[in-house]
């Protein structure tokens, strides 16, 4: 059977993708993707209208759409695009209703957790609870739009 190796990311609705994509990007350590020269060369062109974009962390970006990405993983030199792991915040017009059935799990390990709860509580998450089961100990939060993630 022949078998190949798919791209993938992941995407989360978002009431301002470039804030997310802000807090995300501090929260793990990636990068925000530079999509500027994309934009400007699609823009010279009239292929798409300035209606689509903004200016969000200091450079030209897609007003409905922000990215984040490992700084060690391969990206597409001309889209800025992430080839590798990679966090897509889509906007969307409804607000979070109910809870996430996907979350992301943050590992500090236990002598630094707190420490990095604390740090994302700098950032702008909130604490929802703390969990001590048998199988491990964790901290539920969530980010600045509401999303459920975990520290442990």
């Amino acid at each position: 059977m022949d078998t190949m190796t798919l791209e993938w990311k992941v995407v989360i609705d978002a009431a301002d993708p470039h804030a997310q994509a802000g807090f995300w990007s501090a929260a793990l350590g990636y990068e925000i993707e530079d999509n500027s020269g994309l934009v400007e060369r699609l823009l010279g062109l009239g292929a798409v209208p300035e209606a689509i974009t903004t200016t969000a962390h200091g450079r030209r970006a897609w007003l409905d759409l922000a990215a984040v990405r490992h700084p060690d993983d391969p990206y597409d030199q001309e889209s800025g695009a992430g080839h590798g792991r990679r966090l897509l915040f889509q906007r969307v017009p409804e607000p979070k209703t109910v809870k996430n059935r996907l979350h992301l799990d943050l590992h500090a390990g236990p002598d630094r957790r707190d420490a990095e709860v604390a740090r994302l509580e700098g950032l702008g998450a909130n604490v929802l609870r703390k969990v001590e089961e048998p199988g491990g100990t964790w901290t539920v939060l969530t980010d600045p739009e509401g999303n459920e993630f975990c520290v442990s």
